[in-house]
């Protein structure tokens, strides 16, 4: 696996995404003949409410253990998913995970969060980047492209890799002692916690903070 999406996909998992990781878009193009389109790098579902690192089963929650990165813009009642492509240059997509017949594949893979079916909400996401379910009331979801790289900002749609490795690395800081009893099998999530435990501080050069 590429490493930066197995930085991604630690970072959305630590913040309360399910994740499947490079997802292959296969198309017919002659009867019983196929190929791959497309491998779509994450996709993530993030249900509705609080994460907490570690859970105190019933004795009220620690407010010390709470979850939050305000730049994933997550609503209170809506259900997150994220169709992710992941560059380590800038980050863009590639107009394959822009495709009506990818997204319209990766969907049917969650079709079930969607009242009308996912044929519309493809086409919305190769309009505009997201698409929003409002109904039923039950069952409010936001669906959005993100890509992940090299950025001096972060929006609905885009999110650093420094933004992602600086969040994690704050994460290990401030978690490790809940962490500490985790076992991370994620190569990324596994090697900033060693070098958090072993005491290195990481931190980006000044000069280019704007990537």
């Amino acid at each position: 696996m590429d490493i930066g999406v197995d930085l991604v996909e630690a970072y959305l998992r630590l913040n309360g995404y399910f994740t499947v990781s490079e997802f292959e878009v296969l198309r017919e193009t002659t009867p019983d003949n196929y190929q791959t389109v497309t491998d779509v790098d994450i996709i993530a579902v993030r249900f509705p409410g609080p994460i907490y690192i570690a859970d105190s089963h019933g004795k009220g929650e620690s407010p010390s253990l709470l979850v939050e990165d305000p730049t994933l813009q997550l609503e209170d009642d809506t259900v997150d998913v994220i169709i992710a492509e992941v560059k380590q240059g800038e980050a863009v997509f590639n107009p394959g995970l822009t495709n009506h017949h990818t997204l319209h594949t990766v969907l049917q893979r969650v079709a079930w969060l969607y009242q009308d079916g996912v044929h519309q909400i493809a086409r919305d996401l190769e309009k505009g980047l997201v698409c929003y379910q409002a109904e039923p009331v039950d069952r409010k979801v936001r669906t959005r492209l993100v890509a992940f790289g090299r950025s001096p900002v972060n929006d609905l749609h885009t999110i650093s890799l420094t933004h992602v490795f600086e969040k994690m690395i704050g994460q290990f800081e401030e978690y490790g002692d809940a962490l500490r009893a985790a076992q991370f099998k994620n190569p990324a999530a596994a090697l900033i916690r060693l070098l958090v435990k072993t005491g290195f501080e990481i931190r980006k050069d000044s000069h280019r903070q704007s990537e």
